[in-house]
């Protein structure tokens, strides 16, 4: 069936201009979200500390971050009329969390919070205890707790993966669960400063990001747009205005951040298109990202340059791996990668928009010596390559591993090594570079290298470096007296023996006299995995104890009366290991 669609003159005196504006700038049309349907949910000016899209590893910023003016326990409100649909209490990540459900199709969550309202958080202690556990998430119907449009719903924290005190604010689509940019629905946000850039980096894409080290040239303004930095250096490939590269097919970088008056933190773009030659080659747009793909921002910047030189490059291609599309409204026939083997000099145009349409222009010519190698496609993987979108496998001496086809973002040249260790109960095994993300986890199998006898063999940890820091977790046995863990990062990996328990110690100031308290405290450590469960029992009943970080606190409450009083506080590693602190103390 064909439809024919007369386009009448005034239609495309409308329509025109937007298709224009989205060639000439690289945006699009802004969706059709509800402007002043909903409110600030604080009473305060909205200042980000954080917006939508930042590129953070293995997320992207979900939604918008808006300072506290330094404190907690500012009145948080309902953005709009809805009701209380979800309640979810959590160590990490958000911390407290409340989400409102609204009749147009979005719900509202917010985050990092402290107490909710009194009668919210008199049913949220009462599922607490009801379920002994802190930890809880709960759905609630329509009925119980209905809001209205700036009705009081929670109190401002820092709790979660929250570093300073802050209100993590979203709005998401209801039925798909995305998370929306809340700065498209009409806040009261003023923003007019464009978004700076500091670096473009060019990638040879006949490569593998991950086996190249890609050219970085810097800008400056220039009058009213940004260009790159001549260099006197010989050796350099920057000249004038033209970035020489080795590559026929080249991808492009950029490392840019985005400002707000009134605050000092960085925030993101919303569009970044690439123009060669006038004519448009990509477009990233960040909005309507869901928490099954965030991930993939470690395919969408530049992983290795940001473990390696601290620098986040996003990239205005796609990789053969990333399984992200949403972000990108559009991509040339070779996923923004652009051909330049003709030898000649291409004009590059990079136009950044942030929410408030200002806009930032980078302008550069880009040439290639003719000294590339075309792209091998079809032929058989050389031996040690690992290849994106197939499953790999690795198998040495005494070490397995298998990823299947969503690991791998790009090609790798698998690279492995081994050395003894005495005081390990297996040999070090180096399994490809931590600076290479990997996407979802993969198994690991290690054999020991010594028997491990019986009564040991629960508590066997595996043990990981990126070389800056190491962390382990519990290891299971398998049939063959390999140990096997589910892991998600290549990096340096052996077995050890995890017999130590927890170390528990007491924050109070004084261990008997707590009359003048608000709560009890606990730090608690373990030395090689982590703490998997814990518990406080008051007088022999269970009581409310939550752990932030590695703080372990109970907030005192009716379930503790006046007079004296034992607690006996538990941790319990991943390896089973168990320790109890005994507290007599009075209120």
């Amino acid at each position: 069936m064909s439809i024919n669609l007369k386009l009448t003159p005034l239609f495309c005196l409308i329509v025109a201009p937007l298709f224009l504006f989205g060639q000439i700038n690289g945006i699009v049309a802004t969706p059709e979200y509800p402007q002043d349907y909903f409110r600030n949910p604080l009473n305060i000016p909205i200042f980000l500390a954080g917006n939508f899209g930042e590129v953070r590893p293995g997320h992207f910023h979900s939604g918008t971050d808006i300072k506290t003016l330094g404190v907690e326990n500012q009145p948080v409100h309902a953005a709009a009329d809805g009701y209380i649909s979800r309640i979810k209490m959590e160590k990490g990540g958000f911390g407290h969390g409340l989400y409102i459900t609204h009749p147009n199709g979005y719900t509202t969550l917010y985050a990092h919070l402290n107490d909710f309202a009194p009668a919210i958080q008199k049913y949220l202690r009462t599922q607490q205890y009801e379920k002994k556990r802190w930890d809880v998430d709960l759905q609630l119907s329509p009925a119980q707790f209905p809001v209205k449009k700036g009705q009081l719903i929670a109190y401002s924290g820092n709790t979660g993966a929250s570093t300073a005190p802050h209100l993590h604010f979203e709005i998401r689509n209801t039925k798909t669960e995305h998370p929306l940019n809340p700065e498209l629905f009409g806040l009261p946000i003023i923003d007019k400063i464009a978004p700076v850039p500091y670096n473009v980096a060019i990638y040879d894409l006949s490569r593998s990001i991950y086996e190249q080290t890609p050219i970085i040239a810097p800008v400056k303004k220039t009058g009213d747009d940004y260009s790159i930095i001549k260099s006197d250096n010989d050796h350099n490939p920057v000249k004038n205005d033209t970035i020489t590269t080795d590559a026929g097919l080249a991808g492009i970088g950029v490392n840019v951040d985005d400002f707000m008056e009134g605050s000092d933190n960085t925030i993101a773009f919303l569009t970044a298109g690439l123009f060669v030659d006038g004519v448009r080659q990509c477009l990233v747009r960040l909005d309507d990202i869901g928490y099954d793909v965030t991930r993939y921002v470690n395919a969408y910047a530049d992983y290795k340059t940001k473990e390696l030189k601290g620098k986040w490059f996003q990239c205005l291609f796609k990789l053969p791996g990333n399984r992200l599309n949403n972000i990108y409204p559009f991509l040339n026939e070779h996923n923004g990668a652009i051909s330049i083997a003709d030898n000649r000099a291409h004009e590059i145009k990079i136009v950044i928009t942030d929410d408030r349409d200002n806009t930032t222009n980078i302008l550069f010519y880009i040439r290639s010596t003719g000294h590339f190698e075309a792209p091998i496609i079809g032929e058989m993987p050389v031996p040690g390559q690992f290849e994106a979108n197939k499953s790999n496998y690795f198998t040495g001496k005494n070490v397995a591993c298998s990823l299947d086809d969503r690991e791998l973002y790009d090609n790798i040249n698998f690279q492995f090594d081994s050395s003894s260790d005495a005081t390990s109960w297996s040999d070090h095994y180096m399994i490809h570079h931590s600076f290479v993300p990997v996407h979802h986890y993969f198994d690991l199998k290690i054999n020991p290298n010594k028997p491990v006898p019986l009564y040991l063999q629960n508590k066997v940890a595996m043990i990981y470096s990126d070389g800056k820091s190491q962390d382990g977790r519990a290891a299971a046995i398998t049939e063959n007296g390999w140990y096997k863990a589910a892991v998600r990062d290549f990096g340096n990996y052996w077995l050890d023996i995890d017999t130590i328990p927890p170390v528990i110690r007491s924050l109070q100031k004084s261990n008997s006299n707590l009359s003048k308290a608000k709560q009890i405290t606990f730090e608690v450590r373990d030395a090689m995995t982590s703490v998997k469960s814990f518990s406080g029992y008051l007088d022999g009943k269970w009581i409310c104890f939550e752990q932030h970080g590695s703080l372990f606190f109970y907030k005192f409450d009716d379930h503790c009366t006046k007079g004296k009083h034992k607690l006996v506080f538990t941790a319990e590693d991943e390896n089973g290991n168990i320790r109890t602190f005994d507290l007599n103390f009075v209120r």
